[in-house]
């Protein structure tokens, strides 16, 4: 992992790309959490990873001992031993104190692993859970897995590059598949969400910079708005107006946290028709303009507080 800031005063924002270290297969990386304290502290110093991140590829967090408060699209997660944290790639993220806390985080790429197992663990879907939490039997498997994959990554001398590589694309799909299909998420629903909402929650995400109108996905999807507002209700707790504006706000944010661009920039990103339009309807629904959100998450620490709301694991 390679961190390039760019200037943008007291806090600068972290460009994260993937880079192995040198003589590693391009693709997957495992650490400790003390190896990433090192490099951190190193190329950023101790406060560097409390700044919004933006990476392009996943991580995977668990500790051994210790606790991690970690933020991810700007809502804080506690992290305990046994418990896992995914942050996907467009996410943005803000690190806690990592010296309070041990354990292994494994890096990688989309392409790493192979098409079914992408599907398979819904590695595509930005509606999947943050923070997971094994139940007794599954903790161990999980547990045994992360050990084989991190000693596979340091095994390199003596096995040929080839098969080297093979066996890690291996081992991190089995991690990634037990993870995803036998541990329970906090605070998701225990029902599987209805077609209605599936197909809902997929249309917003693909347009929801195009239009913010029910009407206009209830049209597309041939269902009535009341439909759509029941059926979101039922499976996201919130109405289907709500949803889609809550999506439009988590970009929004995410857009203001980790770029330089301008609120007007960004309004037109984001489908409004001015900068004035984007900032009211944005200070409605966070209570703060794009400005001042975008100074807040700067300025605070990823500790607990600062207006997050916390889960526990």
């Amino acid at each position: 992992m390679t961190v390039r800031k760019r200037p943008d005063g007291p806090r600068e924002i972290a460009d994260v790309g993937f880079a192995p270290p040198v003589g590693i297969p391009a693709g997957v990386e495992v650490m400790s959490l003390a190896e990433l304290r090192e490099r951190a502290a190193v190329r950023m110093g101790r406060e560097g990873l409390s700044t919004p991140q933006r990476p392009t590829f996943h991580h995977l967090i668990t500790l051994s001992s210790g606790s991690l408060w970690h933020m991810v699209d700007f809502t804080g997660y506690a992290l305990k031993p046994g418990s896992w944290l995914w942050v996907r790639p467009g996410q943005v993220q803000q690190w806690g104190d990592l010296y309070e806390a041990e354990g292994t985080l494994v890096l990688f790429e989309r392409d790493f692993v192979d098409p079914g197992t992408v599907a398979a663990a819904r590695m595509d879907d930005p509606y999947a859970p943050v923070l997971q939490v094994p139940d007794p039997e599954d903790g161990h498997a999980l547990e045994m897995a992360v050990r084989h994959l991190a000693l596979e990554f340091q095994a390199l001398r003596g096995v040929p590059l080839e098969a080297h590589v093979a066996v890690l694309r291996h081992l991190l799909a089995v991690l990634v598949l037990r993870l995803s299909q036998r541990t329970s998420a906090v605070g998701s629903p225990v029902a599987e969400p209805g077609k209605a909402f599936v197909r809902f929650r997929e249309a917003v995400e693909r347009d929801f910079a195009r239009t913010r109108r029910l009407e206009d996905y209830a049209r597309a999807l041939g269902y009535s708005p009341r439909t759509l507002s029941r059926a979101t209700l039922a499976d996201a707790g919130v109405g289907a107006k709500e949803f889609i504006d809550r999506r439009v706000i988590l970009e929004a944010k995410r857009l203001l946290a980790h770029g330089d661009q301008p609120a007007s920039r960004i309004a037109a990103q984001l489908g409004f028709t001015s900068a004035t339009n984007f900032s009211k309807y944005f200070h409605q629904r966070t209570g703060q303009s794009p400005i001042a959100f975008r100074a807040t998450v700067r300025g605070r620490s990823s500790e607990c507080g600062g207006g997050a709301v916390p889960r526990t694991g």
